[in-house]
């Protein structure tokens, strides 16, 4: 009878073949299993962004053509840079005059427009939709339509004014209008943007700041300066940052538009770049301009950082 009872207990409480983790164990799977989500995007990270940026260092210091063995010259890629290119400084005076005028243009006209669409209720969403979707056409197509845009012949622009017996110029083909046409062009295909951001922060800000204010008798110009910037001014310093970037890095209109023509007139650092690597086969001078590029928006954005406590309100 013991037998039996043995053999029917063994049977309904068999031994599980797969033993439960610990406590111990599950910490461990539970602070691995994050870190094996993000290892593809790690392994993709160090491939093709972390690996190029630290041999790009490395090749600045070579004679590196794309076809022979590189050369150790340590810093003389950078000695001849800024003591030896004058084409370098005249890019770089070039790139200069596209940030300063472009940041306050741009910001200026997408600031504009959010006050606007912020402003109306019928039609806000129809106009907004239609004022980013500038965003979201490929630059090298943009680039290609405001190239025809503004062709001397044919183009829509100088047949525009031809309608008023005014003769256009040749917006791309003249040293005077050529950067001036580019950055209208950038302009308009970037604003938006900036807009839909400057709208979410309008949005954030208490209406019972303009009602207080409307009560002590403020007009909306004195609204706009004494609440709507000053509350508004984080939102703008992100845009102003994020704009600023990415004008130092221009390249398809410059490539596509005018191929850094007239005369250099519209040749940018990363144009630059892209002539003395891919044109001019000098791998190793290429990357001691990025690097310059580099050391240039990064001591821009440090001035920005220390500059917004005087001008930036967070509460």
């Amino acid at each position: 009878m013991a037998n039996y009872q043995t053999s029917t207990n063994s049977s309904i409480n068999p031994k599980p073949l797969i033993k439960k983790p610990d406590r111990k164990s599950k910490r461990i799977i539970e602070t691995i299993t994050p870190y094996l989500f993000l290892l593809p995007n790690i392994i993709g990270f160090l491939i093709f962004t972390a690996f190029p940026v630290l041999f790009s260092i490395i090749m600045s210091f070579f004679d590196w053509p794309m076809l022979d063995k590189p050369r150790f010259i340590g810093l003389e890629n950078y000695i001849h840079l800024f003591t030896k290119d004058e084409l370098f400084v005249k890019v770089l005076l070039n790139t200069v005059y596209y940030v300063v005028v472009l940041v306050p243009l741009n910001v200026i006209v997408s600031l504009g427009f959010a006050v606007w669409l912020n402003s109306i209720s019928r039609g806000s969403v129809v106009f907004r939709t239609m004022f980013f979707m500038p965003i979201l056409v490929p630059m090298v197509a943009s680039a290609l339509i405001w190239k025809w845009l503004y062709n001397p012949q044919y183009g829509l622009i100088n047949g525009f004014l031809g309608w008023f017996g005014i003769d256009g110029p040749n917006w791309l083909g003249d040293p005077k209008f050529a950067m001036l046409s580019i950055i209208i062009m950038s302009v308009w295909a970037g604003f938006g943007y900036n807009m839909v951001i400057f709208i979410a922060g309008l949005q954030g800000i208490p209406k019972t700041l303009y009602e207080a204010a409307s009560i002590d008798g403020a007009r909306k110009w004195t609204c706009f300066w004494k609440i709507t910037l000053p509350m508004l001014s984080p939102t703008m310093f992100f845009a102003v940052i994020m704009t600023i970037i990415s004008s130092f890095q221009v390249f398809d209109q410059a490539f596509i538009m005018t191929n850094g023509g007239p005369f250099n007139k519209t040749n940018t650092i990363v144009y630059y770049i892209y002539q003395n690597g891919f044109e001019f086969f000098k791998m190793g001078y290429a990357s001691a301009i990025a690097w310059v590029l580099f050391a240039a928006i990064f001591v821009v954005t440090l001035v920005q950082m220390k500059m917004q406590k005087k001008w930036v309100h967070y509460e």
